[in-house]
């Protein structure tokens, strides 16, 4: 876990200089926290006919793949030709207003009427349809100034669980496979001219214990310089790397590059990255097409507007990724959620300035609606507890000081449990298995091997992984 992001963040919004990026209303839900206090009526109307429309139906359209909405006038009332078999007399006499179509992640397409006069007024309509058509694609044409993308296996399978480890002990590997996980996560600092050793000893370590390995890869700014022949150089050693994992597994194309702590000051761009990915996507399936190449996670930001060039929101930075074509050369999206206070399951309630990198479900909708067709890896999963540590939670992360053990347990389990049930997560890595340092990185209160010994997150994810 990195604290700069969260640093940047809360100064950005001291300083009231963070600008929230918006999205068409026809390709991604509003915000959930929105309708916690809506800021105008359309808004208000939105939340109204989502609200009723998951009341009467018991669904969850807090993440969805599509809504739109239209002003209509409903000539004989606004239940008229939405509920069935309705007699003319009960027909309410409201005339003009909002009509919601909401898409779930099954293509259901869910509909209803709110009027414009009273939002109490809303009709859910009976019909529920499929989906005639697919998503908007996340492929755009191939930049021609990129290679063509090689042919690979892809990320198909069923949602999988793991976790980022410091070394793999006999209690550990125990924990671990109480756990349901199947997959470890090391990271990997690439130097020009690094042989493969490290990477071969992490392979191996994790396949003699019965578990895949993903390998998070990245560089130093120090050394890209020229950027050019830097890309070639990253890709040769990724292709190296994954001709290594003869036993399956994955490489995530660098870390957080929308932050200057891991791309070059002045430089961050999803499209140079982009640039980056395709090359390292073609070295890695030559080399090895059955290992799942997972796109570089952004850093949760909303700090663009307060530091330009140091950050782009990454938001953003997702959808510059998306334009230059991104989609041809990733298996599977990367996602960070490391900063969430309150359980999976809602959509407010946090007590900081509203953000949504703050809640589960939007931060999964972020980037799952930027990229509708490819599936996602939560690459980096965490809630953070300073409960057992010995010492105060570090200052920058105060916001963090209630959480409990037993709620980090809880909301881990819960976080797997709707990643596997959302049909768009294909591995969930959790922020982290075992780590100890507490200071200003205060890695061990993520950990879920707590310094009592106990792993009380070992349990509630082993209930949910065996499906009980």
């Amino acid at each position: 876990m990195k604290n700069i992001v969260r640093i940047l963040f809360l100064v950005a919004i001291l300083a009231g200089s963070v600008v929230f990026s918006t999205v068409s209303p026809t390709q991604a839900q509003v915000t959930p926290g929105i309708c916690d206090n809506p800021v105008d009526v359309l808004t208000a109307a939105f939340c109204a006919a989502r609200e009723a429309i998951e009341e009467e139906r018991s669904i969850d359209l807090t993440i969805v793949k599509q809504w739109t909405f239209e002003q209509q006038e409903f000539t004989n009332g606004i239940d008229w030709g939405c509920i069935d078999g309705i007699a003319a007399v009960d027909v309410r006499p409201v005339y003009y207003g909002w009509e919601f179509r909401f898409t779930a992640l099954n293509n259901e397409v869910h509909t209803a009427r709110v009027s414009f006069v009273d939002l109490d007024t809303v009709a859910v309509c009976d019909e529920v349809a499929l989906a005639t058509d697919a998503p908007a694609p996340s492929t755009a044409p191939t930049n021609p100034n990129l290679p063509a993308p090689v042919t690979g296996a892809g990320a198909a399978g069923t949602f999988e669980l793991g976790g980022h480890v410091n070394g793999l002990g006999t209690q550990t590997v125990s924990n671990m496979q109480a756990a349901g996980m199947t997959w470890v996560k090391k990271q990997l600092r690439f130097r020009v001219g690094d042989g493969t050793g490290q990477a071969e000893a992490f392979i191996n370590d994790a396949n003699s214990k019965g578990f895949k390995i993903l390998l998070g890869i990245v560089g130093y700014t120090d050394e890209m310089t020229n950027y050019d022949q830097y890309i070639q150089d990253y890709a040769t050693f990724v292709g190296q790397v994954a001709a290594k994992m003869t036993q399956g597994g994955a490489i995530e194309v660098w870390n957080e590059p929308n932050i200057d702590r891991e791309w070059p000051n002045g430089r961050i761009s999803g499209a140079e990255y982009t640039r980056l990915l395709a090359a390292a996507y073609n070295a890695i399936k030559t080399a090895n097409p059955n290992v799942i190449v997972i796109s570089g996670a952004p850093a949760p930001t909303g700090a663009e507007a307060a530091f330009p060039g140091a950050v782009v929101n990454d938001d953003n930075f997702m959808r510059q990724m998306r334009d230059a074509g991104a989609a041809a050369y990733m298996d599977c999206l990367g996602l960070h959620y490391n900063e969430g206070i309150v359980s999976p399951t809602q959509n407010s309630g946090d007590p900081r300035p509203y953000y949504p990198t703050q809640y589960f479900g939007s931060m999964l909708a972020r980037g799952a609606n930027i990229f509708p067709d490819r599936p996602v890896c939560w690459t980096e999963l965490g809630y953070l507890s300073g409960e057992g540590m010995g010492e105060p939670i570090p200052p920058a992360f105060s916001w963090a000081e209630n959480v409990t053990v037993a709620q980090q347990a809880q909301w881990l389990a819960e976080a797997a449990q709707l990643s596997r049930q959302s049909g768009r997560v294909r591995i969930m890595i959790i922020w982290n298995v075992n780590f100890e340092l507490w200071g200003s990185d205060p890695m061990g209160g993520y950990a879920m091997m707590r310094p009592d010994g106990t792993c009380p997150a070992c349990s509630t994810l082993g209930a949910v992984m065996r499906g009980s």
